[in-house]
């Protein structure tokens, strides 16, 4: 019997990555205008970044066992209303307070702590939804990545526009949004109702995740290395990016919007193209991978010698983009489609809280070697994917047989 599943429960389930995107995203643009108005360093904006990705990376492995325990809208709501409470906060810290640096890192936090909740379970509420239907499964996480990678596309525009009207309204626009997603996810997304279980004990559940770890961590480590790298140098550029044009290329405002947007275009169309293509086949999804390495290793190492050549550094970044793109919807569908469902919450989280670390440290880590170490660090980024290529090539099956528990022999070598 097909399950079917709502346009108005897609609509709400790809309303969280988008809203959680834009509440990270959007300010990238606008740090610059932090940086005058707050009174603080290059180092001290990027932590407004990087103190939501922290608290995140920490969290969701807890928010991933408690999706697997009570449910993953139990889980996903209350979530959603701290990343709505946690943009309060610091915009109105940034609005009434004469030095709201620290109110507005606690803000952040709480959205980090938000996002941790939020975010993570949505691939497999997808797995669960679609259950054995992979090439559904694939097409809707495609959807998903999307909805991530077009609040990408949306976020530098929004944030500028808004910085452009009162500089701390970006703050306030994310519990707006926060708000809409809530809404959606309490009338449209309908859990399927399956045999209750009892509830995993905690020390069971500690057993079984190092079970899966024991048995599929062959397979499993090297995706959730390549969520950090994909991340880190997609943060790392962006941040980079909004800094040189505005200092180099004096494009600042709504301008620097759309043009930070150019490159997360192109990552939002190889998103969605991708999700549509891969369709479950694991020997499809390592060739993405492998081409998108290469793509990335190529394209990153040339960010800082084109920094100053308005033109190519926007052709190398959409080539930087594109990578990117086709990887992310491929490394979500090869997580949830190589875990059993009971497990599936557990595993995904993990794999968001890795993608997080990349997030948090590209900004700091870009804003301490941009200044003189900016080539090397670029270079080194690329020798770097092709070091990941290697290991993909060695530790991903291109078989189907990824997951130990569909091949048994996968954990005798």
């Amino acid at each position: 019997m097909e399950n079917k599943v709502s346009r108005w429960c897609l609509i709400s389930m790809a309303s969280i990555p988008l809203v959680m995107t834009l509440g990270n995203s959007m300010l990238i643009p606008v740090l610059p205008i932090f940086e005058k108005k707050v009174g603080i360093s290059s180092f001290q904006s990027s932590t407004i970044i990087t103190s939501y990705s922290l608290a995140a990376i920490f969290l969701i492995p807890v928010a991933g066992y408690l999706s697997d325990r009570f449910g993953r809208k139990i889980v996903i709501l209350p979530s959603l209303i701290l990343a709505f409470i946690g943009g309060v906060i610091a915009g109105f810290a940034s609005w009434k307070m004469s030095d709201p640096f620290l109110w507005i890192i606690i803000g952040r936090v709480l959205q980090g702590m938000g996002a941790a909740g939020a975010t993570p379970i949505i691939l497999p509420l997808v797995g669960d939804l679609y259950k054995d239907d992979d090439e559904k499964t694939s097409s809707c996480l495609g959807l998903i990545e999307t909805s991530n990678t077009f609040g990408k596309v949306l976020s530098p525009i929004l944030g500028a526009a808004f910085a452009a009207f009162l500089w701390f309204l970006p703050f306030f626009s994310i519990s707006f949004f926060s708000l809409i997603s809530i809404i959606l996810v309490f009338f449209f997304i309908k859990v399927p109702q399956g045999e209750k279980e009892e509830p995993k004990k905690l020390k069971e559940f500690l057993k079984n995740t190092k079970k899966i770890f024991k048995q599929d961590g062959k397979w499993l480590y090297p995706v959730f290395l390549l969520g950090i790298y994909a991340m880190l140098i997609l943060f790392g550029v962006l941040f980079f990016l909004s800094d040189i044009l505005e200092k180099v290329h004096d494009i600042d405002g709504v301008k620097k919007g759309f043009v930070l947007a150019i490159p997360l275009f192109f990552l939002c169309i190889a998103s969605f193209i991708t999700g549509k293509k891969i369709k479950g086949e694991t020997k499809t999804m390592k060739r993405v991978i492998l081409l998108s390495l290469a793509g990335i290793s190529a394209s990153v190492i040339f960010v800082g010698y084109v920094n100053k050549q308005l033109v190519l550094l926007l052709i190398v970044t959409s080539v930087l983009g594109i990578a990117i793109g086709a990887m992310l919807p491929t490394l979500d569908a090869l997580i949830t489609e190589g875990i059993e469902k009971e497990e599936r919450g557990t595993i995904t989280s993990f794999y968001s809280s890795s993608r997080f670390i990349g997030v948090a440290a590209g900004p700091p880590v870009m804003s301490l070697v941009m200044k003189e170490l900016l080539n090397i660090s670029y270079i080194s980024a690329g020798i770097i994917g092709v070091l990941l290529i290697l290991i993909v090539m060695k530790f991903i099956k291109g078989d189907n047989s990824n997951s130990a528990s569909s091949n048994p022999a996968v954990t005798s070598t």
